[in-house]
């Protein structure tokens, strides 16, 4: 003989197979919101790449296929030496800011000394100030207190001012899980400090090293604010596209802009590649 039923427990086996009305109507809204975001970020970015295969000089009209856009562009001087100082000038950034990271990272975390605290404040300062006060300033130290003319020298100073604080950001965060014992096993196995850091710690410490310097050369290769106050006769590439912009819409900077999203998904399908083969 069947016992009385629970009005909760059939309330409950009731409702568990549907999904409420106000569920499905904030997925609905989430969803939609989500792909209205990504449509108002990428949407410009595919008619870029498709223009930049337009025959016609307008980008308001389509004048049918042609590749003559990256022909002038391969062809144009004032670009590729541009570029050429904008990849120099990345490079030695990126090796500066990358050293100087690291090693302020180790420093702040294995010595102890007065004012850390006030240091690793000031060190974080150029990730915050405006790229403009920046700029005016480390034009003022270059100009009127060292005396040194703005080129090659000042541009690649002041970039690793503003990049390597990200570097060594980066690499504080991978030490705080760093086990001590590490470097006192290798120390006690017969290791000099130098030897302990070389081939323990910064093994350890590889990926974010390797995060930090891709951030501080991407960082260095699109500045523009900083280095229209410290660059000089040093014409970096985003200020001549900038300068080129300013002029009119022209499609060169179309093919231009192609082949850096081109570079940039290779270069990501290669980095998720290869964490995958070390995995």
């Amino acid at each position: 003989m069947a016992g009385p039923s629970n009005p909760i427990l059939s309330h409950t086996i009731k409702r568990r197979p549907g999904v409420p009305r106000g569920m499905m109507l904030e997925r609905l809204f989430f969803g939609w919101w989500t792909a209205g975001v990504f449509a108002f970020l990428y949407v410009p970015i595919l008619l870029l790449v498709v223009f930049s295969f337009n025959e016609s000089k307008l980008n308001i009209r389509w004048g049918g296929f042609s590749l003559k856009w990256y022909e002038a562009l391969f062809s144009n001087r004032v670009l590729g030496d541009a570029f050429q100082t904008s990849l120099v000038v990345a490079c030695l950034t990126t090796v500066l800011a990358t050293a100087l990271g690291t090693i302020g990272a180790w420093m702040l975390y294995r010595y102890r000394f007065p004012f850390a605290r006030l240091i690793g404040l000031l060190i974080f300062i150029p990730m915050v100030i405006p790229e403009v006060l920046m700029g005016a300033s480390l034009m003022a130290q270059f100009v009127h207190l060292m005396k040194l003319p703005l080129g090659y020298t000042s541009i690649v100073i002041a970039h690793t001012t503003f990049c390597f604080p990200f570097v060594l950001v980066g690499v504080q965060a991978r030490l705080d899980g760093l086990d001590p014992a590490l470097e006192e096993a290798a120390m006690d196995l017969g290791a000099t400090p130098a030897r302990a850091f070389w081939h323990v710690i910064v093994p350890y410490l590889m990926p974010a090293i390797v995060a930090g310097a891709l951030m501080a050369f991407t960082l260095s290769f699109d500045e523009y604010i900083v280095s229209v106050f410290t660059a000089g006769e040093a014409q970096t590439l985003p200020l001549k596209v900038y300068g080129m912009a300013r002029v009119g819409l022209n499609p060169q900077l179309n093919a231009l802009s192609t082949l850096f999203i081109l570079a940039t998904i290779l270069l990501v399908i290669g980095s998720q590649l290869a964490s995958k083969r070390k995995i």
